[in-house]
């Protein structure tokens, strides 16, 4: 087992420097240390019978470049240099949950990741809406999907069953 562990690491670090296997180009998930999540703070009404915040989506062009820049050059990924059209930039808590458009809330999200995490985002704030799940639980469910893709499908089936 030990040997099938070197030779498996000797295989990745020889295939690193053919450049054959490069740094990820964009992030699968937010950066928290970044984008750790806001709450709407300047409501344009209240949602829900929980009576959420609800902030008006507001992100300008300039800003989204911003996220874009920092993204790159904080954690050294080349969404700047692929095509703008492959991303949006995303509120890690969904304005329909109570989501606000600060920048601590705004992440570059490439196209395969939104396919698997978008889907989750009208179930959770349907279930919002119907009483059936609190802010508090509905951003921490997200926040656990958009962080660990892999999840992302129990956490819509588990949402879906409330």
């Amino acid at each position: 087992m030990k040997n099938a562990l070197k030779i498996t690491a000797a295989l990745f670090i020889t295939l690193i420097f053919a450049g054959e296997i490069s740094a990820q180009d964009f992030p699968t998930g937010p950066e928290l240390s970044e984008t750790p999540g806001k709450l709407c703070d300047q409501p344009s009404k209240l949602r829900y019978p929980e009576k959420i915040a609800y902030c008006d989506r507001d992100v300008s062009y300039e800003t989204k470049e911003i996220i874009i820049h920092e993204y790159d050059q904080k954690f050294n990924y080349s969404i700047a240099k692929m095509p703008r059209g492959e991303f949006k930039i995303d509120h890690l808590i969904p304005l329909c949950a109570g989501g606000s458009n600060d920048i601590t809330n705004l992440w570059p999200q490439h196209k395969s990741v939104y396919a698997i995490t978008d889907p989750l985002e009208p179930v959770i704030c349907s279930k919002m809406a119907q009483g059936r799940l609190k802010q508090k639980d509905a951003v921490s469910l997200v926040i656990e999907a958009k962080t660990h893709l892999e999840r992302t499908k129990k956490i819509i089936e588990y949402v879906s069953r409330l």
